[in-house]
């Protein structure tokens, strides 16, 4: 079974900061009046020459970003990824994309995991947002564990990195993390009937539905996918050619993200059977993360019910 983690992607960015910050020497940090939430404001009582609390002024913190990394820093700008993918998208795409500047921005409290402020604090359109801008690199953590690898990845990556973080802890993924690499995914679970390819929080959820699909006799790969932009094109198209059906799961409207993502890929190059997890083009209510998460169709059974439509669809072919 899978278990809770200790420490969500939050507390473990906070901490990797810190961690990290003297091998990045040109490391600043900027949050939007939001550090408490983000976990930016330890780095800031550590090193408070190197962050910045630009206020409730997101535009500004992403036109000060490009500023500073056109001088040789590398900015990490903080906030809630609702803002920094919107609010602020004119001046990430036209300050930082278009000119290719070195900026990190790190997209707080991605899908609906700030749960009680409903839609306009919730963050369920950025990976399509981002992932339309170039130049863009577009990486989801998958839990706490996998965010210290993933920011030392985006920190060694010259050029603009958007990273979804979730707010709450979540399941683990039961697999030692293999070293990040952007532009790979990875297998968690070996399977041959049917692979469930996942991103963010979706893939603890994914593996616990590959074990009780595996005690119904269905033999689920199980696939996670933290780098949307580049994503993995050769894992997706070998899952294709080996399981005959897939399934695609992430905590993002169904239009834009790692379902699209992934069906243009099939597409292009061994198209077979698919269904995407999702949520279905509507705005989230407000409360618990779990009960939306289970309302909006995100939840474990739902993937187990997907496997089993796809198998069928994959057979009547």
């Amino acid at each position: 079974m899978a278990t809770v983690e200790k420490k969500s992607m939050r507390d473990v960015f906070g901490e990797s900061l810190i961690e990290l910050f003297p091998k990045y020497p040109n490391m600043v940090v900027l949050d939007a009046d939001l550090s408490g939430s983000t976990k930016s404001k330890e780095f800031g009582a550590r090193f408070p020459q190197r962050f910045f609390n630009m206020g409730v002024a997101e535009q500004n913190m992403m036109g000060m970003a490009a500023g500073l990394a056109s001088v040789g820093m590398m900015p990490v700008v903080c906030s809630f990824g609702v803002f920094l993918s919107m609010r602020a998208v004119e001046q990430f795409r036209q300050m930082i994309a278009y000119t290719n500047l070195n900026v990190k921005v790190m997209g707080h409290y991605g899908g609906v995991s700030d749960s009680h402020d409903g839609p306009t604090h919730q963050t369920t359109e950025d990976l399509g947002i981002i992932r339309s801008i170039p130049n863009t690199t577009l990486i989801v953590a998958s839990d706490g564990k996998e965010v210290k690898g993933i920011l030392k990845a985006a920190f060694d990556h010259h050029g603009p990195v958007y990273l979804r973080l979730c707010r709450n802890p979540m399941l683990e993924v039961p697999v030692d993390h293999v070293p990040f690499v952007i532009g790979k995914g990875y297998e968690v679970y070996p399977g041959g009937d049917v692979t469930v390819i996942a991103i963010g929080i979706m893939v603890g959820r994914a593996a616990e539905a590959g074990l009780r699909l595996k005690e119904e006799g269905v033999s689920c790969r199980v696939l996670a996918m933290p780098s949307l932009k580049p994503i993995d094109r050769p894992l997706i198209v070998k899952a294709a050619r080996e399981t005959g059906a897939i399934v695609t799961a992430e905590e993002h409207n169904i239009y834009g993200g790692l379902g699209s993502a992934v069906a243009e890929v099939l597409v292009e190059e061994f198209p077979v059977p698919m269904e995407r997890i999702g949520i279905q083009d509507v705005y989230a209510e407000s409360g618990t993360y779990d009960g939306l998460l289970e309302m909006y169709g995100l939840g474990i059974s739902n993937i187990v019910d997907k496997a089993k439509t796809v198998i069928r669809r994959k057979r009547l072919k």
